[in-house]
């Protein structure tokens, strides 16, 4: 009688014991199922134009969306690389009389015939994202710095630095550091183009 309860009790423990580990199972698959359902509750809400709310659904477009995302991150890095630093050199050039003969080189913007001492401004432009160095090379002139300043500012650009140095006893090197202001739209060959007229004035 004794051996029989004791077996019954062993069931009674091997049974609630069974029942408690099924329990655990069940809200520990419970947990999981909904940290899985939050997860893709997030992900839908970082997907653009997501339609249906399924998983099957937001898994397949969350793939497209991040291609999209690849290829698009690559064609920045590629655009960054190219303009990293673009630069252009503009030099006025002239025609040269001599023995009886000429030497010509053309005119960028015009084939105009200018004497050998004509000042000849030479202009270099160098853009990095929204940094500008301007170089100048030219006459040495009173009062030249600030105009060229002045007029590299009417172009949407902030001057942060300037360095004028005498090379010679006639000519000035001038270099130029500047910000893009917002409404600087241009590229650095427009940006040539535009600040060589200017400097021609009083060049």
């Amino acid at each position: 009688m004794f051996k029989n309860n004791c077996q019954g009790a062993n069931k009674s423990v091997s049974t609630n014991g069974k029942l408690t580990q099924t329990q655990d199972h069940i809200i520990a698959e419970r947990k999981r199922r909904e940290k899985l359902s939050q997860r893709f509750i997030a992900l839908s809400a970082l997907i653009p134009g997501l339609k249906k709310m399924d998983k099957a659904s937001v898994l397949g477009d969350a793939i497209k969306y991040l291609k999209q995302v690849q290829e698009r991150v690559k064609t920045l890095e590629e655009q960054t690389k190219k303009r990293a630093v673009e630069s252009v050199v503009f030099v006025k050039k002239y025609e040269l009389y001599g023995d009886g003969e000429n030497s010509s080189s053309d005119e960028n913007y015009s084939s105009g015939t200018l004497p050998v001492d004509e000042p000849l401004p030479e202009i270099e432009a160098r853009i990095s994202e929204r940094d500008v160095l301007i170089r100048i090379h030219c006459e040495k002139k009173k009062g030249i710095v600030d105009k060229t300043v002045a007029e590299i500012e009417k172009l949407h650009l902030s001057v942060i630095n300037t360095c004028a140095l005498s090379f010679g006893s006639s000519a000035l090197d001038i270099t130029i550091i500047a910000q893009m202001d917002e409404e600087f739209a241009m590229t650095v060959q427009d940006l040539v183009k535009n600040l060589r007229p200017s400097l021609k004035m009083f060049m």
